[in-house]
């Protein structure tokens, strides 16, 4: 039944490397279920509630990413969107929280109907296959600084440049970037989390270089283990690994979507969809890109299906409760450990609808035995720098600006949007606007009048 399903000799895997894989998977992204409800919560939302409308959206979606599409991708509500979500439904400040969830619901409809009408589907025959590989490049420094950050490997702070103090040389600054806008300098060596990261580090690179299938995972369960003892993961008193969370009051259905017409939010929704819109696309050209679901010209016909069953999870997200759900990049992580079908993604849905009653046991997991995850992945995903051209300019300096912008403004939307612009604008100055596509014009349009009105993220 497996094999009818999922076509895994196809796609040369089998069960036990797809449930890992999806085990995986869901290891890397589990924070989301106890972050987003921390985030959500400046708005008023009770975290309760977020938690079952944060596991429920990232299990429904992602089982039908599974089974309609037979990708390996993992959804669930998006960082960097519930911020901005937070930050603009703020409690006693912004709107209410449940307009907030209206002008999602109608960002998701959005998106259904240019998926629908096949526009969002011109984006892969549109973008250059330059481009593509530099999402994957941008996607693999964006996963790593994720982790360096979760880990606390490397402290980064944005905003003016002040040189570290003593108290904080003291701590561990050692290193700082001058004349940026980014004052970063490398953590504590006695700090435990970054210790116990190292520890994973080396713990899963020789279980990567020997070839020990499960690597990530293998390393994951024991950087936990190994961090009790040393205080990093913390066990609570009378700890249970079973507990229904408190489910007294969700907020199924609570949104407002007439409240979100009448306040006039077009301008919140369009961030909402400009954002969803590259940042979904980046990331399922990068993780099918790295599983090789691509062919030579970097196009798959189950594109188009990852973007409807995405298109819905948006809006299904909204009515559940809870921000923007979005295709995640930690998906990666699971095609690193050899995913390649929807068997690794109906794993990823049934561990989030699990963590529904393992919350306790989920909440364990220390981002320090996530972190070295993630870097390594990073570096599996770097890897496609291999496939751009350099010594075409033209399609070497957009390709740079894509993959460079994505880390160091900690936004996926903002380097492909930079490769857009630099690349129409490149090849139509040095006479080869034929190379570019028509929906490539139209891009550099709508992200020039999006960055100069709406300002940057």
């Amino acid at each position: 039944m497996l094999e009818q399903l999922f076509k895994l000799k196809e796609n040369k895997t089998t069960v036990r490397t797809e449930v890992v894989a999806g085990l995986t998977t869901f290891m890397t992204m589990a924070y989301i279920l106890f972050l987003n409800p921390n985030i959500l919560a400046g708005t008023g939302m009770d975290k309760n509630a977020v938690f079952f409308a944060t596991a429920m959206a990232g299990a429904v979606v992602t089982i039908a990413m599974g089974l309609f599409v037979n990708f390996p991708i993992a959804l669930a509500p998006g960082m960097g969107l519930n911020a901005y979500f937070a930050a603009v439904a703020a409690q006693g400040q912004g709107m209410p929280w449940e307009t907030a969830l209206g002008a999602v619901f109608i960002s998701g409809i959005i998106f259904l109907i240019l998926t629908v009408t096949q526009i969002r589907q011109i984006l892969m025959v549109a973008i250059p296959n330059s481009m593509k590989r530099a999402i994957t490049v941008g996607i693999g420094l964006f996963i790593t600084i994720i982790g360096l950050k979760l880990s606390e490997v490397a402290i980064v702070k944005a905003g003016p440049v002040i040189p570290p103090t003593m108290d904080a040389l003291q701590k561990g600054g050692v290193a700082t970037l001058k004349f940026f806008e980014w004052n970063s300098f490398i953590g504590s060596f006695h700090n435990p989390s970054m210790v116990l990261t190292i520890i994973g580090l080396i713990i899963t690179g020789i279980l990567m270089s020997r070839g020990v299938k499960g690597s990530l995972l293998i390393g994951i369960v024991l950087t936990t283990i190994i961090g009790i003892p040393m205080g990093v993961t913390v066990i609570p008193e009378n700890f249970t690994p079973f507990a229904i969370p408190d489910l007294s009051q969700v907020y199924v259905g609570k949104l407002d979507i007439m409240g979100a017409f009448e306040m006039g939010l077009w301008t919140i929704v369009f961030t909402f969809t400009f954002v969803e819109l590259f940042d979904t696309f980046g990331t399922l050209v990068g993780t099918a890109g790295k599983a090789g679901l691509l062919d030579e010209n970097g196009q798959s016909p189950k594109i188009g299906k990852a973007m409807l069953v995405d298109a819905l999870g948006v809006s299904f997200g909204a009515f559940m409760g809870t921000s923007t759900v979005t295709a995640y990049v930690e998906s990666a992580a699971g095609v690193g450990e050899g995913g390649r079908t929807g068997l690794t993604a109906v794993t990823t849905g049934a561990m989030f609808l699990l963590a529904l009653v393992i919350a306790p046991l989920a909440g364990l997991i220390p981002n320090a035995a996530t972190a070295p995850a993630l870097i390594i992945v990073g570096l599996l995903m770097v890897s496609a720098i291999r496939e751009i051209d350099f010594d075409d300019f033209t399609e070497g300096f957009p390709a740079f600006l894509t993959f460079a912008l994505m880390p160091f403004t900690y936004n996926i939307a903002n380097g492909i949007a930079a490769g857009i612009v630099f690349y129409t604008t490149l090849k139509v100055a040095s006479g080869r606007a034929k190379e570019v596509h028509w929906m490539m014009y139209l891009l550099f349009v709508i992200i020039v009048a999006r960055y100069l009105f709406l300002g940057g993220e």
